[in-house]
């Protein structure tokens, strides 16, 4: 094959997006004889689109080194901006702020003021907006897009016009930014990007509609990149966000042996890359379902790895606490976390889990707080997931409250919002409280058919935690829940004994006994030690202890 043939079957692959074909002819051309340029440039997309960062970014260089040698300013400054993109996204911060200043000295040295300004112009408004600058970086980027829009540059246009989008969103006017982001996904899914743009801008608005906590739109646009990821083969660098995401949509609707399969993956294409913020993001995940099976020991080494990836492990790790009954623990790290104020859809993942918590300790009060802020951040962003968390919240609390009226209102109004999103393992959740607010009122009918709906959906989902609890509730025995050690185990504890007197009594480590005791609170759904001791009287299985001999 000739140089020519070579670099003519690049440019074809490359148009054709098949890119790892068209890194294998445009290394073979370069390889014989030197890309020009805009080879050059082509060759660094597709390798950073097949996960070759390295051979990527030093592509951008040469062209941009090439282009700067032959005195064209304004084009040796686009190849910086986008291997500074390139870096930035990668965690980065420090390289890719310098090419960035790089490119913005050429252009001020040649005394440009084109399509190449508005990309610096996007980065220092995405800066703005991560330094909590949301207003300026907003403006920033709209400015950005009217020069997209005077320079006929697509990509520019969509980049600042998402950008503006989240900024708009973080300042609290969320219709107006999720109209924008729906107005550039319109641009994207009509071929108007190019490939890194387009891939870059679905994982951010999929985000966006996380953040917003917009179910709906999150799975539309999950699927839509889906689709985009399917439709090229060799596509890499997005395919770990889009497994992430379609792994939480999964969770949301019930497919849990699903979504677990799917951060298997995340994770096994996260190894092969470093500093992906999306790694933390995928072992969160991965926790989150582990501890909801009762799976608490995994669950608890998942959140720590997400940590060492820089994802907070709250509300999730709190939670788990609160399951293995370390109540203080869990009390304390709530409040930690609600102390802080991060955008309004992670606060308010913190807020429901703060509600949960605080009512598991005794303290409603502080949980009516809790309730009543989610109620207002429903109200300001007005989505329907949203505001079934905060109706369930607010009618968990009124039944703690002891006002079992006020209490269903709000939580059948909850159940119908879980049930038009199709949220099964919340919807289970409601229906268990509306059986307690049934039971309150007088009507164990009506708690027994609730709570028996629960727990069939819980078994269908595997929640083995939320399942022997509402067996507890139920007033059923969680047959086949607790191995025939953790029940004797729990006679003990019911007796009041210690570890190390239980461990006496079974000739066991002090050590395992700690772990059966974990095993047995995670498994029934329990918070501590005392509420073991009343399930086990409320079953009879205290007996056995006391009829141990001596």
């Amino acid at each position: 094959m000739t140089t020519g043939d070579a670099l003519e079957l690049g440019r074809s692959s490359f148009a054709g997006g098949r890119w790892a074909e068209a890194c294998a002819h445009l290394s073979a051309a370069d390889q014989e004889a030197g890309l020009e340029p805009a080879d050059l440039e082509r060759f660094a997309t597709a390798a950073y689109l097949i996960g070759r960062d390295a051979d990527s970014a030093a592509l951008w260089e040469r062209a941009h080194r090439s282009l700067a040698g032959r005195g064209e300013t304004a084009r040796a400054a686009r190849c910086a901006f986008w291997l500074a993109f390139q870096l930035l996204s990668g965690g980065d911060a420090a390289l890719g702020g310098g090419w960035l200043a790089r490119a913005g000295r050429l252009l001020d040295d040649g005394g440009h003021d084109g399509a190449e300004r508005g990309y610096l112009m996007v980065a220092a408004a995405q800066q703005r907006v991560v330094e909590g600058d949301e207003e300026g970086g907003g403006a920033l980027a709209a400015r950005a897009a009217d020069t997209g829009e005077r320079c006929a540059e697509p990509d520019l246009v969509i980049l600042a016009r998402q950008v503006r989008g989240r900024a708009l969103i973080r300042q609290g006017r969320a219709p107006e930014g999720v109209a924008l982001l729906d107005e550039v996904m319109v641009a994207v899914t009509a071929g108007e990007a190019s490939p890194i743009v387009a891939g870059n801008v679905y994982c951010s608005v999929i985000e966006a509609c996380e953040e917003t906590l917009d179910v709906r739109r999150a799975t539309e646009w999950t699927r839509a990149l889906t689709r985009w990821c399917e439709s090229q083969p060799d596509l890499e660098p997005f395919r770990g966000q889009c497994l992430v995401h379609r792994a939480e949509i999964m969770q949301l609707h019930g497919a849990w042996p699903d979504a677990v399969e799917e951060l298997r993956r995340a994770c096994e294409v996260f190894g092969r890359r470093t500093g992906d913020p999306a790694v933390g993001a995928a072992y969160y995940r991965r926790a989150e379902l582990d501890r909801l099976r009762g799976r608490h020991a995994e669950a608890e080494e998942l959140y720590r790895t997400a940590s060492r990836w820089g994802r907070e492990p709250q509300p999730g790790f709190a939670l788990l606490r609160l399951a293995q009954g370390r109540t203080d623990a869990a009390s304390a790290a709530i409040r930690r976390a609600a102390g802080e104020r991060p955008d309004p859809g992670s606060r308010a993942g913190v807020l429901a889990a703060c509600v949960e918590i605080m009512l598991a300790v005794g303290d409603v009060p502080a949980a009516r707080c809790a309730a009543d802020e989610l109620a207002g951040i429903a109200a300001e962003l007005g989505a329907p997931l949203l505001r079934a968390t905060a109706g369930q919240a607010r009618g968990a609390v009124a039944l703690a409250e002891r006002d079992a009226r006020a209490a269903l209102v709000e939580l059948r109004r909850a159940w119908a919002g879980w049930r038009e999103l199709d949220v099964p393992y919340e919807s289970a959740r409601v229906r268990v409280l509306i059986g307690l607010a049934c039971r309150a009122l007088g009507d164990e009918d009506g708690a027994e058919m609730e709570l028996d709906a629960a727990r069939w959906i819980f078994r269908q989902l595997g929640a083995a935690p939320d399942t022997a609890r509402v067996e507890a509730l139920s007033g059923r025995r969680a047959a086949g829940v607790l191995t025939a050690r953790e029940t004797e185990v729990l006679a003990l504890v019911a007796t009041g004994r210690t570890n190390r007197a239980i461990a006496a009594d079974l000739f066991l480590s002090e050590k395992t006994v700690a772990r059966h005791v974990s095993n047995i609170l995670g498994k029934l759904g329990l918070s501590s030690r005392a509420a073991a001791t009343a399930y086990a009287y409320e079953h009879d299985l205290h007996r056995s202890a006391h009829e141990r001999p001596g």
